[in-house]
């Protein structure tokens, strides 16, 4: 399928790897020109040399952490003029409720609420002048879900949630859609770290703590970042000008709800 999106210039955050490098790839491959962030520099220049010699796209790199003031600024500046904007930034850390102060609140609201926020309030008045534009926001399923253990995160991503179901519908009439994509378990970093965290309390290798969460998956697998990505490039297509303030899941079924 032609996205239509040839040409068009897209901002993906945290894009070094995972499922933000997925989605970066997924829009090169749709003939996008990118702005990839992400604060390790190394593997940010060699992931954007690979996406230029695949898919010819021209690639801006910026090294920042996104969650900063400082990083912002610097993120945005090389920005300025996207017609897409992927937000994204990892997520806080498990814990239990009796764990966290202020302070671990207001860091994950900063981070998962309010960077992304950041972003969407310098680029897309831009594209509203324009009149057309795209955003999608990488959050959770546990915005559908909570997940006990992740607190922190159910609490920033939700607030999230509630600025963009009331953004999108004010500026879906200006040619700028927004939506938001819900990630559960793929096969990245994040899901290395919460296997060896079950293996480690449990006393059980990474196979087997792999497997009993692929058990609990109806598709009985990991998502890959290459499907993620595939389904980002769809939501910044011109083929999704309909679809306005939405909770998109990729999570293998893993969430047992009707709607």
């Amino acid at each position: 399928m032609d996205l239509g999106i040839k040409g068009k210039r897209a901002l993906v955050c945290a894009s070094s790897k995972g499922l933000g490098l997925g989605c970066a790839r997924a829009l090169a491959e749709a003939g996008v020109d990118l702005v990839m962030n992400a604060r390790g520099e190394d593997a940010l220049e060699a992931e954007a040399d690979r996406i230029r010699q695949d898919y010819g796209v021209d690639v801006t790199t910026v090294a920042a952490d996104v969650t900063t003031q400082a990083g912002q600024a610097k993120v945005i500046a090389a920005a300025a003029g996207v017609d897409i904007l992927v937000t994204n930034a990892g997520g806080p850390p498990p814990g239990l409720w009796t764990d966290w102060d202020r302070d671990d609140f207001l860091a994950a609201v900063d981070a998962n609420m309010l960077t992304p926020i950041a972003f969407i309030t310098a680029l897309v008045p831009g594209m509203t002048e324009r009149g057309w534009g795209r955003v999608v926001n990488i959050t959770s399923q546990s915005v559908k879900a909570p997940i006990p253990v992740l607190g922190l995160s159910n609490t920033a991503r939700a607030g999230l949630t509630g600025f963009v179901a009331g953004t999108s519908r004010q500026i879906a009439g200006k040619g700028v859609i927004m939506n938001n994509l819900l990630p559960g378990i793929h096969a990245t970093d994040r899901a290395v770290s919460l296997d060896t965290g079950v293996a480690e309390k449990e006393g059980i290798s990474m196979e087997e703590a792999k497997a009993r969460r692929c058990a609990s998956i109806p598709a009985g697998r990991y998502g890959t970042p290459e499907e993620f990505g595939a389904t980002c490039a769809f939501l910044c297509s011109q083929h999704a000008g309909f679809m306005i303030g939405q909770n998109i899941l990729l999570d293998g079924g893993a969430i047992n709800s009707t709607m």
